[in-house]
């Protein structure tokens, strides 16, 4: 068993390391479908897993030169109070019931699905946006809209530890299209380092983290988030981005059923 965790934590760490995407969406599923770990530990546990792992990825894509940084200043200023009031949250009402994490788990299976249409017509897109520039948001509408994007994605991290990747980086790639898919992965593992770890101290309050059971995925995920991280920038463009649709695509089939 306990290779077992090592080896999933591992894979899971070298595809957030190449795409960002995959730590909450992949781990937490794992661990309640195929380990047996009840639903509350597994979101606990994969929230701190997440911090860990990707402070590793996010200090190799800083290496890289794969961040944008004021894109994850912007994302930390509505993500991090949104983390805090959705823990309190949970300690005031308890547990989301399992007809409301479903329609959560579907709402994002949903915004999955869209960011793998958007990465496979990524040139259109672009090709629109600059014939349509005034479509694109700019300024202080681009920067408001970010912001409300980390809040969302605040509440829901926090609450089902899905979200940081895979909606990051359909909200990414919609507000910021000319950013390439290795800028993308390096932005949406920086700004969930934060937001991870305060989601993993409000679960580590309520109780619900397994500790050895994160040390033994940990021995597999940091390795593997440091390869993944180095093969994002020596990634053809094209190369990459088919690899970040396959995981999402997996990603959504994994939320359904």
């Amino acid at each position: 068993m306990t290779l077992s965790y090592i080896f999933s934590g591992f894979a899971v760490g070298l595809l957030v390391g190449m795409t960002g995407v995959g730590g909450g969406s992949l781990m937490t599923p794992l661990l309640t479908l195929l380990f047996g770990v009840s639903p509350t530990v597994a979101v606990g546990t994969d929230l701190a897993f997440a911090s860990f792992t990707k402070a590793t990825g996010t200090f190799t894509h800083r290496l890289r030169g794969t961040v944008d940084w004021h894109i994850v200043r912007l994302l930390c200023a509505g993500a991090l109070p949104a983390a805090i009031i959705a823990t309190l949250a949970l300690k005031h009402f308890g547990t989301i019931n399992p007809e409301l994490g479903q329609i959560i788990r579907y709402s994002i299976a949903s915004s999955v699905m869209l960011t793998v249409l958007a990465l496979l017509l990524k040139g259109k897109l672009l090709a629109w946006i600059h014939a349509h520039p005034e479509k694109q948001l700019q300024g202080r509408q681009l920067r408001a809209a970010t912001i409300a994007a980390g809040a969302l994605l605040g509440t829901l991290v926090t609450i089902s530890s899905i979200g940081a990747g895979a909606i990051g980086a359909t909200l990414l790639l919609l507000l910021y299209p000319r950013l390439s898919s290795a800028e993308i992965a390096g932005t949406d593992i920086a700004y969930a380092v934060p937001l991870t770890a305060i989601a993993a101290i409000g679960h580590w309050w309520l109780g619900s983290i397994n500790w050895v059971l994160l040390a033994t995925l940990l021995l597999g995920s940091l390795p593997g988030i440091t390869i993944g991280s180095w093969l994002a920038r020596a990634m053809p463009e094209k190369i990459l981005r088919a690899l970040l649709a396959t995981t999402l695509s997996g990603v959504a089939f994994k939320l359904v059923y």
